[in-house]
């Protein structure tokens, strides 16, 4: 039987009930999206081999996009990866004159995330992992301080080839000094650099020595090196996920800044497809309009949209997943009773004495979604699941409450339209809708069909 610790327990509850993606915990409620998920792990393993990889990961709103980035962010980790992760915003984005782009890295390490320190806020623990590691063989084999020195140096020569990776080697290097004369300030400088915490060089040639510092035009060149520096560190790669793409598309107004962006992303596309950068994978998430809109869109910059166009030879059910659009289709009916007995299960610690409603009350609470959200409680989950973890908390909560009697109640309201009544192209609101249904052990989007 599986376990749970009270953790990803409280984790996993909390988030959903509050509509947004578990931190940790997901494979516990994990359904569907074999062939995507597939898709994404091969990019993983092109990265260990030393080539790249760019995905845009796009549905519509609640369909699952940030869950899908936090689940590849769980497998990349078990991978060995390091991975780094944030939203884009009007002021976090991949290109700016403002420190915009700059707050956008800064943010990506602040969010470093490492299997040993999955939470975040890894980029400390891994510097100082690497340079005890180094420094510990270096003096079990009789070494001082001046060989270790030299040892770091040597292991770090390959990042010279790289733009700004002198002065990226001087900084590790003045965190390794502080770190042997105890001096907890030089290496939290030299951190603060990492971060693109400095905002003039002035400040970084006065307590670093070095002439630059990570800005607005060089975000994409340290991100390289960061790459390259992991993989040095003994890492598989670097993984970078970037959430909210629809920002730079329908919330930047200024159409000059919106390009500036488009351009910065098309560079990004060309180095990873034509292998000018290694160890690198990339997942940006959005919306359908966020790619497809002509006027605004992804689309509406010539070079991103004959590189993203789709394979036109993929219709009639066929599917590319080679292709760097990463569409989610909506979950089935199915999926979504996966979906919420995995949810059942997280509640209950895999305990089927303590499950507070049955197989037959999942099916019923669906048909009740059905009719009240018509195909949107498959289409884009989000809603549905927070309900149903309401509902639990309902029937946990008011012991001796049955299921059939919280139901009942939430069903008042007026009537319907039932499918026969639907507008041509929309989607039927009634109980014809779905029919949802237990899964059997081989039915397509369950469980038995993916696991991590």
């Amino acid at each position: 039987m599986r376990s749970i610790t009270q953790r990803e327990r409280s984790a996993v509850l909390q988030s959903l009930a509050a509509g947004v993606v578990p931190a940790v915990g997901l494979p516990h409620i994990q359904v569907g999206r074999k062939e995507e998920v597939t898709a994404v792990i091969e990019d993983l393993k092109r990265a260990e081999s030393g080539a790249a990889g760019i995905r845009f990961v796009v549905g519509r709103f609640g369909s699952g996009k940030t869950f899908f980035l936090n689940l590849m962010r769980t497998v990349a980790l078990e991978r060995k990866f390091v991975v780094v992760q944030a939203d884009i915003t009007t002021e976090r984005r991949l290109q700016g004159t403002g420190g915009q782009a700059r707050a956008l890295f800064s943010e990506l390490m602040r969010n470093l995330s490492t299997r040993g320190r999955p939470e975040g806020g890894a980029l400390g623990n891994l510097v100082e992992k690497w340079i005890g590691e180094v420094d510990f063989a270096v003096r079990q084999a009789g070494g001082d301080d001046e060989e270790v020195k030299k040892k770091l140096t040597e292991a770090l020569n390959p990042l010279l080839d790289f733009v700004h990776g002198f002065d990226f080697v001087t900084v590790l290097t003045r965190y390794y000094e502080g770190y042997l004369a105890q001096d907890e300030e030089q290496a939290q400088s030299a951190l603060r650099w990492l971060r693109a915490e400095f905002t003039t060089k002035t400040e970084a040639r006065q307590q670093l020595g070095v002439r630059t510092i990570i800005g607005d035009d060089s975000v994409y060149d340290f991100l390289k090196l960061f790459a390259s520096f992991v993989r040095i560190a003994g890492y598989a790669g670097l993984l970078v996920n970037i959430d909210e793409l629809v920002v730079l598309s329908h919330r930047l107004n200024n159409i000059t800044a919106r390009n500036n962006n488009y351009e910065a992303l098309l560079r990004i596309l060309n180095d990873c497809l034509q292998g000018n950068t290694q160890g690198l994978a990339f997942q940006f998430a959005g919306t359908d309009d966020c790619i497809e809109d002509r006027r605004r869109g992804l689309y509406s910059y010539e070079a991103l949209a004959t590189r993203l166009a789709p394979n036109r030879f993929a219709t009639d059910g066929r599917k590319d997943y080679s292709s760097p659009v990463l569409k989610l289709d909506p979950l089935t009916p199915e999926d979504c009773f996966v979906l919420l007995s995995n949810i059942r299960n997280v509640h209950a610690e895999y305990d089927c004495g303590k499950e507070l409603i049955p197989d037959e009350g999942i099916v019923e609470y669906l048909r009740l979604c059905s009719q009240r959200m018509g195909a949107a409680y498959f289409q884009t989950p989000r809603d549905t699941v927070r309900d149903f973890v309401g509902l639990l908390r309902i029937l946990e909560q008011n012991t001796g409450t049955d299921w059939r009697q919280v139901l009942k109640v939430n069903t008042a309201g007026p009537p319907q339209a039932s499918s026969a009544d639907a507008q041509p192209g929309q989607p039927p609101t009634g109980p014809a809708a779905a029919d949802p249904k237990p899964p059997q052990d081989n039915a397509p989007g369950g469980m038995s069909e993916f696991r991590l």
